[in-house]
C-alpha cells in the first residue's frame, strides 16, 4: 500500500528505536503469557479501580532531529558568561579523551553499581584512584568514592559527628559563618530535622560554645585563608569533631587539613574536569580518620582477595547498606556520583601530580596579578590572603557589575559592600585585562606581563605555614599515563573490564536499566548547557527555566500531581524531601507532632533511612503471604499512632512486584488518620500512561530520572530525584539561599547545593518524554509489563516465582525464588548470579527484597531475542543445579560455586575439575560467538571487611 507523506515522516520512529520487542515479537510473547492484546494484558494485570485510560495530554512523540532542534533553540537562550562568581563552583577544561571515551561512552555510563565487582574491576579501579587522590590531598587515611555534592556532604559529616563524638551532652554544630551560604543552607535544614542546634558565627566563636563538632571553610567562601589549626584543636579539646570543606585546587598547593588536625574534610571534586552543568552532577569527596570507618557515609571501594589469591576490587562493607540496616543506616549510601568521580580521578591520572600543580600555580598567580593590580589603584582587599578568589569592597558595585555584563561576566554580587572574584583553569591573561577594565574602567595603564615579575617575586598570599610540603599523587597511576595515547589506553582498559548496557542486558530488578538513547545523551555536553554557574543570574538561564518547565508540566501530569520540585539529586534525597515537606505540611497545622511513619516490609530500601532523616519514628507494617500489605496490620499500626501518624511510605507496584488491590483502601486508611502518603516512585517504570501516584490517592512521590526516564546510572550515580506533590504540599518544598525562585517554597530550607540538583543532565529526561509522548510513554510501560510476565512464565517451568498479583501476573519485575532450589542442592543465589557472569550477563538484584531471591526486570528496551538469551542461560543454570542435586557433581566441585570463570581458569596446566574447561567458559554457543571475560574470579567478601585496604595497590599487583 501506498504510504501517506505522514506516514512516510516517522514521528513515531523513535518509539520503535526505544522499545526492543517489534510488533512479531510483541504478538509472540502475548501468546505464551496467554493475551490477547497489550490492553488486554495491562487489564488482567492491574487493578480497575487505578486504571486511567485518559492521554497523558504531553502529545504526538517528536522525532530525534525534531526533538533536537527545539532543545537546541533552548539551549541558545542560556547566555554563557566567563563565570568568576566561584563559591565552589568552577568552569574547567574537560580533558576530551575523557569527554569523548568516559562522559560519552556508554561503556562507562551505562554500567551499573558495582555489587558484582568481579565484573566491574574497571570502575572499581577508577574509584579506588578517587579515594586514593582524596586521602593524599586531604592528608587523611580514609576516604569514601564519593557523595552527592560538597552541602549534603557537610550534612553528612554534621551526622557523622554527632555518632562519633565523645561530647555526649552538646546539642550545637558549629558553622563559621565563612562556609558557603548553600551550604549552611543545606546542613542548618538537615540539623533543623535532626534535632540539633546550629550556631553560625565567625570562625574564632566555637571557642565560646560547647559543640559537637564545627564545620570550617578553607579557603573561605570570600578566599580568606586561614590557620584553622588551633581552631581545629579548641573543637577536640571539648571532645568535638572538627570539619573542614576545602577547595580541592587549593589543597595542591595549600598544607592538607589532616595535617592541620582535621577529623572530617569534605568539598566538591568538580573543577577536577567536570562541566559546571548548572549545579550538576558532580562528585563530592570525603575524607576521615580510619577510627570512623564504620561510621563513614557513602561507598568506600577496598581491596579483597579472589579465589586465585589475587588483589581483587569490590565495595567494602556493604553490610552498612541501607538496604540490610533500614533505618540505622549510616546515611541513604544510594547517593554516590560514580561517573563524576571517575571523571575528576582521571583528570587527576591524566595531569599527574606536576601537572596539576602547573595548572594550581597559574591560577594562583593571575590571581596575584589580579589582586596587585587593583592594590596598585588604591582599590580594597577584604583579604590579605587568597588562592584563587579576592573579595574587593566597593561603592560602585552596580556600575562594576553593569562593565561586567557587557563584557559577558560574572562577578559574585551577593556580599555586602562587596564583589567576589573567583578565577580558574580557564581563565586567561587576558582575561585578568578585561577584569582590570572590569573593576578600573578603560585607560588604567596596568600591564599584566609587568605586574607578573612582581608577583613571580612573591606576594605571601599563602602564608608560609600554610603551603604543603608534603607530596601528592606519588603512586604509579597519577604518573604513568599524560600522552593522550596512554591515557587512551588506559580508560579503554579498565572499561574492558566492566560489563554494561553496551554489551547486555542487565537485569536488576527495581532499578530499570533501560536504553539510556544517544539522542539523549548529545545536550548534556553542550556549552549552552555545561557551562553555566548554578548561582548564574535568572536573566541568563532562561533557556534552561523554559526545559525545566516543560519537563516539570509533563511530569505533573505523568504523575497526577499539582507541582514538581527538581532539587533533589538522587532518589533518595527525593524521599528526604518528600518527607520534609509532609512533616512542615503537619507543622502548619499545628501537628508537629506526628512523627509516626509506616513503611511495609515490601518498601524499598532507602525508605526507613530516609525516614530515619527526617526524624521520625518507623514502624514496620507486615506483609502477606502473597507478598501485599497486610491490611489488617495497617489499620492496627495506623489506629495505634493514632495523632501521631504522618505518613506512610508504600512502593507501588510493591517491590515484590505485583500491583496490590488494595493500594487505594491504603491511602484511605492513612488519610483517614491525618496521614499523607508517600509513594515511592522506584517503580513509575509500570504506572506512566496506565495510572499515577496522583490518580491512586497518593500526596508525594520521587520520580527517579535515573530509572523511569532514562537518565544512565552511569556506575553507580548521577541520579535525580524530583518530588511530585498535591497541592497542599507544595509551600512546604524546597527552596534554596542563593538563587531565588517565584515559587511560594522559595524562601524554605534547601535539600542540595544548587537550586535545581543536577540540572545538566535534566535535558536527558526531557528528550526521553518529547520522543516519546503520549503514545510511546504509555506503550513503554506496556511492553515492561509483558517482557516481564514473558519472563516470569518462561522461568516459571524451572524456577519458584515467590510473588503474582491477580491472573497470575507480575508487574515490570518478578522474583525468583533460589531457597527451595538450595535446600534440595546447597546452591545459593550468590552461585546463580556468579554463574550468570559467565554467560555474559550482570545478575538480577540479589537477596533483595527478599533474602534468598533474584529479582528481574527486563525493561521494555530489551528486545526477546535478548530476553531469550537470558531465559535460555537461567535454564542452563538449572539444569546445572539438578546435576548437583542427582549427585553428578558435588557440591564443592561444579560450575556454579566455581564462577565466574577467567583466563587464567582456562590456562590452568592442569584441569582437575568435574566439568569441562570448554563447559566452564564457553556454557552456550552465545557465549562462544561473543564472549565476556571477567577479570577476577569470585571475591572474597569476608577477607576485605576483616582486611579493609581502601589505598591503591602498586599497578602490578592488579595484573594485566
Amino acid at each position: 500500500m501506498t504510504q501517506s507523506l505522514f506516514e512516510l515522516e516517522q514521528n513515531n520512529a523513535f518509539i520503535g528505536r526505544h522499545i526492543g520487542p517489534s510488533e512479531q515479537e510483541v504478538a509472540d510473547m502475548l501468546a505464551v503469557v496467554g493475551a490477547d492484546s497489550l490492553d488486554d494484558l495491562i487489564k488482567q494485570t492491574v487493578p480497575a479501580s487505578i486504571l486511567n485510560d485518559q492521554p497523558l495530554g504531553i502529545g504526538a512523540p517528536r522525532t530525534e532531529q525534531e526533538a533536537l532542534g527545539y532543545l537546541k533553540t533552548l539551549a541558545d537562550q542560556n547566555k554563557v558568561f566567563k563565570s568568576y562568581i566561584g563559591m565552589g563552583y568552577h568552569d574547567t577544561h574537560v580533558p576530551l579523551v575523557i569527554q569523548r571515551n568516559v562522559l560519552e561512552n556508554p561503556g562507562w555510563y551505562t554500567a551499573y553499581t558495582p555489587y558484582q565487582p568481579e565484573i566491574a574491576q574497571g570502575r572499581l579501579e577508577a574509584l579506588l584512584n578517587f579515594q586514593q587522590m582524596t586521602q593524599d590531598l586531604t592528608g587523611l587515611p580514609l576516604a569514601s568514592a564519593s557523595l552527592l555534592d560538597e552541602a549534603t556532604a557537610a550534612a553528612e559529616a554534621m551526622a557523622l559527628a554527632r555518632r562519633v563524638s565523645k561530647n555526649k551532652k552538646a546539642n550545637i554544630f558549629f558553622i563559621a559563618d565563612d562556609v558557603h551560604p548553600q551550604t549552611i543552607d543545606v546542613v542548618s535544614e538537615r540539623a533543623e530535622h535532626y534535632g540539633f542546634d546550629i550556631k553560625v558565627a565567625p570562625a574564632e566563636a566555637v571557642v565560646e560554645h560547647d559543640v559537637f563538632g564545627a564545620l570550617f571553610q578553607y579557603p573561605s567562601t570570600t578566599g580568606q585563608i586561614r590557620d584553622l589549626k588551633a581552631l581545629i584543636a579548641q573543637v577536640q579539646s571539648g571532645k568535638g569533631i572538627a570539619c573542614v570543606a576545602a577547595d580541592i585546587l587549593s589543597l595542591v598547593l595549600l598544607k592538607a587539613p589532616g595535617e592541620l588536625g582535621a577529623d572530617v574534610v569534605l568539598g566538591n571534586a568538580q573543577r577536577f574536569g567536570v562541566p559546571m552543568g548548572y549545579g550538576g552532577p558532580h562528585a563530592a569527596f570525603f575524607a576521615t580518620r580510619d577510627e570512623h570507618k564504620r561510621s563513614l557515609p557513602g561507598r568506600i571501594i577496598g581491596v579483597s582477595k579472589d579465589t586465585r589469591g589475587r588483589p581483587a576490587l569490590r565495595m567494602a562493607m556493604q553490610t552498612r547498606e541501607q538496604h540490610i540496616r533500614r533505618e540505622k543506616a549510616n546515611s541513604n549510601i544510594c547517593t554516590a556520583q560514580v561517573l563524576l568521580a571517575n571523571m575528576s580521578s582521571f583528570y587527576a591520572v591524566y595531569h599527574g601530580p606536576e601537572g596539576l600543580k602547573r595548572i594550581a600555580d597559574r591560577v594562583h598567580r593571575l590571581t596575584d596579578i589580579l589582586a596587585l593590580g587593583l592594590q596598585s589603584k588604591g582599590v580594597a582587599l577584604k583579604h590579605d590572603t587568597w588562592f584563587d578568589t579576592i573579595t574587593v569592597e566597593t561603592a560602585d558595585k552596580d556600575v562594576i557589575l553593569a562593565r561586567a555584563e557587557a563584557k559577558g561576566a560574572n562577578l559574585r554580587s551577593d556580599l555586602a559592600g562587596a564583589l567576589g572574584v573567583s578565577l580558574s583553569e580557564t581563565t586567561t591573561r587576558g582575561d585578568v585585562a578585561e577584569l582590570f577594565d572590569i573593576f578600573l574602567g578603560e585607560g588604567h595603564g596596568l600591564s599584566v606581563d609587568s605586574l607578573d615579575a612582581k608577583a613571580a617575586a612573591g606576594t605571601a598570599s599563602i602564608p608560609a605555614g600554610l603551603v604543603r610540603d608534603t607530596a601528592i599523587l606519588e603512586h604509579e597511576v597519577f604518573n604513568s599515563y599524560h600522552s593522550e595515547t596512554e591515557m587512551l589506553r588506559y580508560i579503554h582498559k579498565l572499561e574492558m573490564k566492566d560489563l554494561a548496557l553496551n554489551y547486555g542486558m542487565i537485569s536488576l530488578g527495581s532499578c530499570t536499566m533501560k536504553l539510556n538513547a544517544t539522542a539523549e545523551m548529545v545536550p548534556v555536553s553542550w556549552p549552552e548547557f555545561a557551562r553555566i554557574h548554578p548561582f548564574a543570574p535568572l536573566s541568563q538561564t532562561q533557556g534552561y527555566q523554559k526545559m525545566i518547565g516543560e519537563l516539570e508540566s509533563w511530569l505533573v501530569k505523568i504523575t497526577g500531581y499539582d507541582a514538581i520540585c527538581i532539587q533533589p539529586n538522587s532518589g533518595a534525597q527525593g524521599e528526604y524531601a518528600g518527607l520534609l515537606a509532609i512533616k512542615k505540611y503537619h507543622e502548619s497545622r499545628g501537628e508537629g507532632h506526628r512523627d509516626i511513619c509506616l513503611i511495609p516490609s515490601s518498601a524499598h530500601g532507602t525508605n526507613p533511612a530516609s525516614a530515619q532523616m527526617a526524624n521520625m519514628k518507623v514502624v514496620v507494617v507486615a506483609c502477606d503471604k502473597r507478598g501485599n500489605i497486610d491490611m489488617v496490620d495497617l489499620k492496627a499500626k495506623a489506629e495505634e499512632a493514632g495523632e501521631n501518624l504522618s505518613c506512610i511510605m508504600a512502593t507501588y507496584p510493591s517491590t515484590h512486584g505485583v500491583y496490590e488491590e488494595n493500594i487505594r483502601e491504603v491511602c484511605e486508611i492513612v488519610h483517614g488518620f491525618g496521614g499523607q502518603v508517600y509513594m515511592d516512585g522506584a517503580n513509575m517504570n509500570a504506572q506512566v500512561g496506565i495510572t499515577s501516584p496522583g490518580f491512586i490517592g497518593s500526596d508525594v512521590s520521587h520520580l527517579n530520572l535515573h530509572k523511569t526516564f532514562a537518565i544512565p546510572h552511569g556506575g553507580g550515580g548521577p541520579g535525580m530525584g524530583p518530588i511530585g506533590v498535591k497541592a497542599h504540599l507544595a509551600p512546604f518544598v524546597a527552596g534554596h539561599a542563593v538563587v531565588k525562585t517565584d515559587k511560594e517554597s522559595r524562601n524554605n530550607g534547601a535539600v542540595s547545593a544548587a537550586p535545581f540538583g543536577s540540572a545538566s543532565i535534566l535535558p536527558i529526561s526531557w528528550m526521553y518524554i518529547a520522543m516519546l509522548g503520549d503514545e510511546g510513554l504509555k506503550r513503554s510501560t506496556q511492553l515492561a509489563i509483558l517482557n516481564a510476565n514473558y519472563l516470569m512464565r518462561s522461568l516459571a517451568e524451572d524456577y519458584p516465582i515467590l510473588y503474582t498479583g491477580r491472573n497470575d501476573r507480575v508487574a515490570h519485575e518478578c522474583i525468583v525464588d533460589i531457597r527451595p532450589l538450595k535446600e534440595t542442592s546447597g546452591i545459593s543465589e550468590m552461585d546463580v548470579a556468579k554463574r550468570l557472569n559467565d554467560f555474559g550477563f550482570h545478575a538480577p538484584t540479589m537477596s533483595f527484597p527478599v533474602a534468598g531471591t533474584l529479582m528481574i526486570e527486563p525493561t521494555e528496551s530489551e528486545s526477546k531475542v535478548e530476553i531469550d538469551r537470558f531465559i535460555h542461560a537461567m535454564k542452563q543454570i538449572r539444569a546445572e543445579m539438578r546435576k548437583v542435586e542427582s549427585g553428578e557433581w558435588t557440591l564443592e566441585d561444579n560450575p556454579l560455586v566455581h564462577a565466574p570463570h577467567t583466563q587464567d581458569d582456562v590456562m590452568d596446566s592442569e584441569w582437575n575439575r568435574a566439568y569441562s574447561r570448554e563447559l566452564a567458559v564457553f556454557p552456550s554457543e552465545d557465549v562462544r560467538r561473543s564472549k565476556f571475560w571477567p577479570t577476577v574470579n569470585r571475591i572474597d567478601d569476608v577477607y576485605g571487611d576483616r582486611n579493609l585496604f581502601c589505598s591503591c595497590l602498586p599497578t602490578e599487583a592488579y595484573g594485566e
